[in-house]
């Protein structure tokens, strides 16, 4: 399925491990605190649990949303709606 996943996390520190939580998981960076791929329900669980044991519940924020393919089709992107320095080709793919 596929998953956003977004955060505001305080220390840099704990920030860099989630991102590389975010990476293991092969999901992709779209901008600098925001990843999106596909990955399964299983793994999915696995990040959030990962990522519960890393961040300060008091003043981090993550937010993980899956979302089907036909809601991600009616997505709209405004703007430089990805940082052309962080898109993958694996991210321009679900945009095809």
């Amino acid at each position: 399925m596929l998953t956003w996943v977004m955060y505001d996390i305080v220390k840099d520190k704990i920030r860099n491990k989630v991102s590389k939580c975010c990476e293991q998981a092969g999901i992709y960076r779209v901008q600098y605190s925001v990843f999106l791929g596909e990955i399964s329900r299983t793994k999915c669980k696995e990040l959030s649990c990962q990522i519960e044991e890393l961040i300060n519940p008091e003043i981090d924020r993550v937010y993980i949303f899956p979302m089907c393919n036909e809601d991600f089709k009616s997505c709209q992107l405004l703007g430089q709606a990805f940082d052309p320095a962080l898109i993958t080709d694996e991210i321009k793919a679900f945009f095809l």
